[in-house]
């Protein structure tokens, strides 16, 4: 291993879910996550935007049930995301419905980015595909195959 500490890539995902309670099904998968050490989460914040426009956060620590299962999270929050990142959140929301913004290290890359270090590698890119457009693409690809 490297003399420095190593983490795996740090991501963010902000996904939106229509009405104002979550159901637990996407907060059990993260605790799952968590638990299989395949990610470390770093910040979670649920995040509301009502018919009207306005913004509001939902706490964990006193959800009635509207954080789902978010709620076993509650003790993540290191300071990377900040009220700032609430708003900016809200932008890309739809009115009447609530927002996990979650971001999380991806431990399970660990062991290769410590490979590729200890080899003299350097990150110089990377980036995401939306799992919605590798889907439609997959799907357009089964449409396009020969039938036997």
């Amino acid at each position: 291993m490297p003399e420095t500490e190593v983490h795996g890539p740090i991501d963010f995902v902000l996904i939106e879910f229509t009405g104002d309670r979550l159901t637990g099904r996407a907060a059990e998968e993260v605790v799952s996550l968590i638990e299989r050490g395949i990610i470390h989460v770093y910040d979670v914040m649920i995040v509301g935007k009502d018919a009207d426009g306005a913004v509001y956060a939902v706490d964990l620590a006193e959800s009635s049930g509207r954080a789902g299962g978010f709620a076993e999270l509650d003790g993540a929050r290191t300071g990377i995301l900040a009220d700032h990142d609430l708003n900016e959140a809200a932008g890309a929301m739809q009115p009447g419905t609530l927002a996990a913004l979650i971001v999380y290290e991806n431990t399970w890359a660990i062991p290769f980015v410590a490979a590729a270090m200890e080899s003299g590698g350097t990150l110089i890119a990377g980036g995401r595909i939306p799992a919605e457009d590798v889907m439609a693409v997959l799907d357009a690809m089964e449409t396009l195959e020969p039938t036997t």
